[in-house]
């Protein structure tokens, strides 16, 4: 099932807008998730599930993940309802405060990459395999199907393709 695919115009518009308009948090979060920077998985920013739009979302392992600021103090009762409907459609939710994000990133970071392996070693996704040429060394991954990048001679400043 594509969730996406007969999606009420209003949430899918509300979901753009969201996109366009993120909060501080969600920027530095982003920062961290996009790219496939996570165990090489692909995370979506504000993407509309159902009638919500969940601020991240990786399909592959179905992990959500939420920031929740100071007007989330009186709406855990919402927020509850909210990840049960999620967790039914099979997507389980992280929530993180935007102090979190702020103040320690890697912790962060920690936690959902844990999440996502977790997910993929209990056959919730196809497993990953190490990537070579990492910068890091460790905790990225490339799928198995896509073979490394080898990068080729570059041309010269002011030198083009020939």
């Amino acid at each position: 099932m594509n969730p996406t695919r007969q999606l009420d115009p209003t949430i899918r518009e509300n979901a753009r807008s969201l996109r366009r308009e993120l909060s501080p948090a969600e920027k530095v979060l982003w920062q961290a998730l996009r790219n496939r920077r996570v165990a090489g998985l692909k995370f979506r920013r504000q993407h509309p599930v159902g009638a919500y739009v969940v601020d991240f979302v990786c399909l592959r392992v179905n992990l959500g993940i939420e920031l929740d600021g100071e007007s989330h103090l009186s709406r855990n009762k919402v927020d509850e309802a909210r990840d049960r409907w999620l967790a039914s459609q099979g997507i389980k939710i992280l929530r993180f405060w935007n102090t979190e994000v702020f103040d320690d990133i890697e912790a962060v970071m920690e936690k959902i990459w844990q999440e996502c392996t977790e997910r993929m070693k209990s056959g919730e996704a196809p497993p990953l395999t190490p990537d070579p040429s990492s910068q890091t060394g460790e905790g990225r991954s490339r799928p198995a199907a896509a073979p490394p990048l080898t990068p080729g001679p570059s041309p010269q400043r002011g030198e083009g393709r020939r």
